[in-house]
């Protein structure tokens, strides 16, 4: 399912007008017609009998994404307000409001400015609507008293489309306001007004969403928090743009779908074995990890890199944590790679680490390391005297950030993963936290293809970009999975699919998938509460 920023939205709408030669209005037409279907829908619904709280409220709201599908247009006597904006997005509810009167629903029109103010497609709608015979109004500051909301059955939002920026002007934001504070269920047409259709950043008034119905392409702004947390369910819908030609216009960022992994990754879901298959099939990852407080995230990325399949795993570790690990996963094997007591990293421990290297197919650095004395050029070593491919994480990856080892080390030919949380990506990238979450898709689209890796921005709705410019955002996961060591798996995973013979891309967006898949089954067991999720659950779960 392909995602696309507002900028190739027009680009798309205007190939097809000009290039393709369907006509605007028909486009707009069947936009129209799709919020109204899924009104319809909505109406013949049990969830129209919880309807009546402020629903979307919590941005922590988790929606579904579904596809197109034909609906029965059904007579029901309902009413709905339509709140109409100039624009196009005003067209298109404009439509949806003769279709939804055609299906026997009762519709009034709330117009955010005096209407003959409408321009282009949206006023040859605006007349088409006039002859219809349904309800207007124009809002005005005594309109929100005069009127009574419990009267309607719902809302759709036609105020602002993709183009609106910012926060939203008078009246938009007063009706916004009034609208999210009627307590009835809201179905925003494309997008829900106030929100960044690029960023998801969420305006301080901003619609919030029972439904959001994308027309034509999934938008940047809908799966990435905190806009995916206002938009409720979003489905999208067809509405005349073909299929490919977002391919044709070079759109490269998916949403993680089987069909996805399948025809665009080329990977198989199922990952089904060879008959004749042995552990050598399947890949030697060596982990290099664990230290005395945090001996445990070394163990998970193992234990996690044999559970995804990797034939064998060796873990290399400081040898004072053997008396403590050995015989706790029996089917690891155990290296260690530097001497003493006190179960810390050494400078020097590059001389047991890259002859063990040679012997491996993946080498995963980083989870339970710690900080030590000559640590940025101890993984430096690491970083250009290895040729395998190469999962880096935790404290591995603030040793690069703090030598500026992207810019300044040797680039490597081999697949290099780098998985960061938002506050790693911020360091790595030197911008700040909240800049990192302002637009996770476009931070690490570029930072992967600057610095020629493929970059894991880890989350709610996990980003997956490669240096060729292609990203995939994951909708896996559950909030339980928010327990330490869960990324610690995650390297396993990345690391065991890449010794299985996945490409970078491959093994990072199929591991993160599963990651995601594995912390759903996961909370789901622990039927008391999900919030009791350890890492551990996760692992045994994929």
């Amino acid at each position: 399912m392909y995602i696309v920023t507002a900028q190739q939205m027009r680009d798309l709408d205007q190939h097809t007008i000009q290039q393709l030669g369907i006509p605007a209005l028909c486009l707009m037409e069947s936009a129209g017609k799709a919020i109204a279907e899924e009104v319809i829908q909505w109406s013949n619904s049990a969830k129209l009998e919880q309807a009546d709280i402020p629903f979307g409220s919590s941005l922590s709201h988790v929606g579904q994404i579904r596809s197109d599908k034909n609906l029965t247009v059904h007579d029901q006597k309902q009413h709905w307000l339509i709140l109409v904006g100039k624009g196009n997005n005003g067209g298109d509810g404009l439509v949806a409001a003769r279709y939804l009167q055609d299906a026997g629903i009762k519709v009034t029109l709330l117009y955010a400015q005096d209407p003959a103010e409408m321009i282009g497609d949206a006023a040859i709608q605006r007349d088409a609507t006039r002859q219809s015979g349904i309800d207007v109004a124009i809002w005005n500051k005594d309109w929100e008293k005069e009127s009574n909301w419990h009267s309607y059955t719902g809302i759709v939002d036609a105020l602002l489309g993709t183009g609106s920026k910012g926060e939203p002007r008078a009246p938009y934001d007063a009706m916004i306001t009034a609208a999210n504070r009627s307590g009835k269920p809201i179905i925003a047409a494309d997008i829900p007004s106030g929100l960044h259709a690029d960023t998801g950043e969420v305006a301080k008034t901003c619609i919030q969403a029972s439904v959001t119905v994308s027309l034509a392409f999934l938008k940047r702004g809908l799966v990435q928090y905190p806009g995916a947390g206002v938009a409720g369910d979003v489905v999208v819908r067809q509405i005349g743009i073909p299929r490919f030609t977002a391919q044709t216009l070079g759109v490269d960022t998916h949403l993680v779908t089987k069909e996805v992994l399948e025809h665009v990754l080329e990977v198989d879901p199922e990952r089904a074995r060879a008959v004749d298959g042995h552990k050598g099939t399947y890949g030697h990852v060596l982990i290099v990890g664990g230290s005395m407080n945090m001996s445990g995230a070394g163990l998970l990325a193992s234990r996690a890199a044999l559970r995804i399949g990797s034939g064998l795993v060796t873990w290399a570790l400081p040898q004072a944590l053997l008396p403590h690990i050995a015989g706790h996963v029996p089917e690891l094997m155990l290296a260690p790679a530097v001497e003493g007591v006190d179960g810390k990293w050494e400078r020097s421990s590059t001389d047991a680490i890259l002859p063990l290297a040679e012997k491996c197919d993946v080498l995963a650095v980083g989870p339970g390391l710690g900080r030590f004395e000559q640590d940025g050029e101890w993984l430096q070593t690491l970083w250009e005297k290895t040729d395998q491919p190469l999962v880096l994480d935790a404290d591995g990856l603030n040793m690069i950030a703090e030598a500026d080892g992207l810019s300044s080390w040797q680039s490597r030919s081999a697949d290099t993963v780098l998985t960061p949380h938002p506050g790693e990506m911020a360091r790595l990238a030197g911008i700040s936290t909240p800049e990192v979450q302002r637009d996770r898709i476009g931070i690490a689209r570029d930072f992967a293809i600057k610095h020629g890796i493929t970059l894991v921005l880890k989350g709610a709705r996990t980003v997956i970009a490669s240096a060729d410019g292609r990203v995939y955002v994951n909708t896996t996961g559950h909030p339980g999975m928010a327990t330490g060591g869960s990324g610690d798996a995650l390297t396993g995973i990345i690391a065991g699919l890449l010794a299985q013979g996945l490409s970078g891309i491959q093994a990072a967006t199929f591991g993160v998938h599963l990651h995601g898949h594995a912390g759903e089954v996961a909370a789901n067991q622990r039927t008391g509460n999900p919030a009791s999720l350890l890492a551990g659950d996760l692992i045994e779960s994929l």
